[in-house]
């Protein structure tokens, strides 16, 4: 299943928010052991590259907004015989 473009993959018992906009998905973490997972999930098929997080509000309520880059064709690795 592909990602549409500028789509909000959201359900109610989702572990995080996913949305989409052209080339950049965005990923809000709820709790801070979730970002390594994300960030590995996310980067190491070769898809994406990681371009930064954002921490948002405070304390019990803080979220983590996590920012990828899908790759273009000439920026992914080549696949090694």
């Amino acid at each position: 299943m592909g990602m549409k473009e500028n789509i909000v993959y959201n359900q109610y018992d989702n572990a995080v928010y996913v949305n989409t906009d052209g080339d950049k998905i965005s990923i809000i973490c709820n709790e801070e052991d979730q970002i390594q997972k994300v960030i590995k999930n996310m980067t190491k098929p070769g898809h994406c590259v990681f371009e930064g997080y954002e921490e948002w509000d405070e304390k019990e309520d803080m979220k983590w907004i996590l920012t990828f880059r899908v790759l273009e064709d000439y920026e992914k690795s080549p696949d090694l015989n």
